[in-house]
């Protein structure tokens, strides 16, 4: 089957090279094509110079790229896709974007013939690398049961969630449940050095427990030596609590907790460190404590 993948950033290079090895035919676009250049020398496959480019005759155009207006510009732009990809073709659109921002490109992409899934992706630069990533995807049964076999090459799990919009907001409820993980973690960290216990062990004993989670255990060693280049950065994860927070005052739900540690993150990108990954909110609370 020949695919099309736009965007080689940390999570679509390796996520392309899956499905380059899994045994479909690739065509790659990245806006920096020397990017392009390497993926291919490395997995084989085609690249292309434009989004539309890649998208001519493919079945299947997986989108990674930035933000909304990223999205909006692969697709629509005078060299985009819409205005080269075959009818039938679905679009699969992995970026972490607004609700909003799916279902106007999935109605944009009916007006062309073709099909519109946004699939959002959850297990970092790691889950990419490894092919283990969680996929949360809206959209219609049909375009979702043709496109899941090139979505399990980099997946670990993958579903459907509800029509479009819904991969998103699924995704939401990820950042949503990650920002309080990861601060309570900091906040038991940053105990543990101001009661003088050694915040390794502290893990090793409670980690089993009750209180154990991923960010537990593959980021407290990292974050207790005060290392925070190792996952999703800062910048992106306000972006993404941003789109949380906006749903919210449509939909009516509260969300205090998640509106403090998005206020905490920016107080970290105060401190110069915008690109620091999540488990960085530790920081914050070591200043205060050296201070």
């Amino acid at each position: 089957m020949k695919v099309s993948f736009i965007g080689l950033g940390v999570m679509g290079y390796p996520m392309a090279g899956h499905l380059q090895k899994s045994g479909f035919d690739v065509t790659v676009f990245n806006r920096t094509t020397s990017k392009a250049q390497a993926w291919q020398a490395e997995y084989g496959g085609t690249y292309a110079t434009t989004p539309g480019l890649a998208a001519e005759g493919a079945q299947l155009i997986f989108i990674c790229v930035g933000n909304d207006d990223d999205v909006r510009a692969v697709l629509n732009g005078s060299d985009g896709v819409f205005n080269s990809a075959q009818s039938g073709a679905i679009i699969i659109d992995n970026t972490t974007t607004s609700a909003e921002l799916a279902r106007e490109m999935a109605e944009q992409a009916k007006g062309h013939k073709l099909s519109f899934l946004d699939a959002p992706v959850s297990g970092g630069q790691a889950g990419a690398e490894n092919g283990v990533l969680t996929v949360m995807v809206g959209g219609e049964q049909a375009d979702f049961d043709f496109a899941k076999p090139a979505i399990d090459s980099f997946s670990k799990f993958s579903k459907l969630m509800g029509p479009v919009g819904s991969g998103q907001l699924t995704k939401m409820v990820n950042q949503i449940c990650i920002a309080g993980v990861v601060q309570g973690l900091a906040e038991g960290l940053h105990f543990a050095r101001s009661a003088g216990l050694d915040g390794v062990e502290v893990v090793e004993a409670i980690s089993k427990g009750a209180a154990g989670s991923w960010q537990m255990d593959n980021r407290h060693q990292t974050m207790w030596k005060g290392e925070y280049d190792f996952g999703f950065a800062i910048d992106w994860m306000r972006k993404d609590l941003g789109f949380a927070l906006d749903e919210a005052k449509r939909n009516g739900s509260h969300l205090p907790v998640t509106a403090l540690v998005d206020q905490f993150y920016s107080e970290v990108q105060a401190m110069q460190g915008n690109r620091w990954d999540t488990s960085s909110l530790l920081a914050r609370l070591e200043r205060y404590r050296a201070n």
